[in-house]
C-alpha cells in the first residue's frame, strides 16, 4: 500500500485549500517546505492541557502539513519525511515537549514507514506563547524522491 492510501485509511481527506497571507506550503527543487500549522487545541501544555491532549495536537498539525503538501505535491506518494520542528506552548516547568510532538511523528511513520521514508529529522522545543494560543505547531520538510 502506497502513502497516499495509508494517509486515506487513517482518515486523512484533502480537502481544496484557498491561498492564504502565506504559503502553507512550497516547492524548491526537489523539496517541500512547510510553514508552520497550528493545533485547532488552545492552551498550554503542563498548565492545564495534558501530554495526551498535546499529542493529539501535533497529530492534528500533521494532518494539517500533510494537506499542504498534498495540495502542492498532487500526492503523497514519492515522498521522503526530513525534518519536523515541533514548537509546544508549555509552562515553565514542563519538559514532555518530545512526547507531545511524536504525535505527529508518529502519524507520518504510519504513513511513511518508520523504518523507511516516514524516519525523519527533528526538534520539539517549547515556547512562552504560540500564535493565537494554540497547543502546538509544527512544520516539515520532504523530499520528492520523484518528480
Amino acid at each position: 500500500m502506497d502513502a497516499e492510501q495509508r494517509a486515506l485509511e487513517l482518515g486523512v481527506t484533502f480537502p481544496e485549500q484557498k491561498p492564504g497571507y502565506l504559503n502553507l506550503c512550497i516547492r524548491s527543487g526537489n523539496h517541500l517546505i512547510t510553514s508552520g500549522h497550528t493545533s485547532d487545541l488552545k492552551g498550554v501544555l503542563g498548565g492545564g492541557l495534558s501530554v495526551e491532549q498535546g499529542y493529539e495536537g501535533a497529530k492534528d498539525c500533521a494532518i494539517k502539513i500533510l494537506q499542504s503538501v498534498h495540495h502542492v505535491h498532487g500526492t503523497l506518494n514519492g515522498l521522503k519525511v526530513i525534518k519536523l520542528l515541533g514548537c509546544v506552548y508549555s509552562a515553565p516547568d514542563f519538559t514532555d515537549q518530545h512526547l507531545v510532538i511524536n504525535g505527529a511523528s508518529d502519524l507520518l511513520h504510519e504513513i511513511f514507514g518508520k523504518e523507511g521514508d516516514g524516519y525523519h529529522a527533528r526538534s520539539a522545543l517549547g515556547f512562552a506563547a504560540l500564535p493565537t494560543g494554540a497547543a502546538v505547531e509544527v512544520e516539515a520538510i520532504f523530499e520528492i524522491k520523484s518528480a
